[in-house]
């Protein structure tokens, strides 16, 4: 049977989503605390990688077992064995063709901004003291949109098979003291979204014109976008699923 698990975490003290070596991750957390549960070995397969220090509001990732149990029990199980940073929201049976990664249709990141120095706000936002022209990043942030080439804005030497992601929102609102960019597209390369961050924010504080982004994606140039804001900053807040998919 498989399951998928939904959760969220503070990616603050994380080497990000996926198992390293010798760095702490959730997958390791997550999958020791379900094997222990279980008491059978599990593996999980999740939506994708978060970055080290990247959070996660909606993270899904899924597993295969033989074995029977009550999803509400082993939740408040979980919960219970977890680290404080790291939350189950849910288990719930899926089809067994349904994978976590390539059967999700779209994803939602989100990326704080404060204009302000404040203390409260430090681990889970990127402090800005420039004064920033929101009317230029939103029309930056709308030539984004579609199906386009964004290999200007991945980690170099990434191991993907195209760069060609469709954006279909991205837009800036303010808050009351904060500043909040969400982005939702078909899929995300690797670091795409905070080089998208660091780049709108360079229009924002004047360092290059709104017309410079046409440019940079013909350039399939990482060196031409701007730089890459702290991981702090970003949340994963969303993946889509077709509704049929669950049992």
């Amino acid at each position: 049977m498989r399951y998928f698990v939904h959760f969220s975490y503070l990616g603050t003290h994380y080497h990000g989503w996926q198992k390293q070596p010798n760095a702490s991750s959730v997958q390791e957390k997550l999958e020791h605390s379900l094997s222990m549960l279980l008491a059978t070995p599990v593996e999980l397969m999740g939506a994708g990688r978060t970055d080290a220090g990247v959070h996660a509001k909606k993270m899904v990732a899924h597993f295969d077992t033989e074995i029977d149990f009550e999803p509400l029990i082993i939740t408040d199980r979980l919960n219970a064995f977890l680290p404080e940073d790291i939350s189950i929201d849910q288990i719930v049976a899926v089809t067994q063709d349904t994978h976590a990664r390539f059967t999700a249709t779209s994803r939602t990141y989100e990326y704080i901004v404060v204009n302000r120095k404040d203390p409260f706000q430090h681990h889970g936002a990127h402090y800005v003291f420039q004064p920033l022209d929101i009317h230029a990043m939103n029309t930056a942030a709308q030539m984004l949109l579609g199906e386009k080439d964004f290999e200007c804005f991945s980690k170099s030497n990434s191991d993907v098979h195209t760069y060609i992601c469709d954006i279909t929102h991205a837009k800036w609102v303010t808050t009351k003291d904060q500043l909040v960019f969400t982005i939702t597209a078909n899929r995300f390369l690797r670091n795409m979204v905070r080089a998208v961050v660091g780049t709108l924010l360079e229009i924002g504080t004047g360092k290059r014109p709104v017309t410079d982004i046409p440019e940079l994606l013909a350039s399939k140039s990482r060196s031409k976008a701007g730089p890459s804001v702290p991981a702090k900053g970003l949340y994963l807040t969303q993946i889509n699923y077709p509704e049929n998919i669950y049992v």
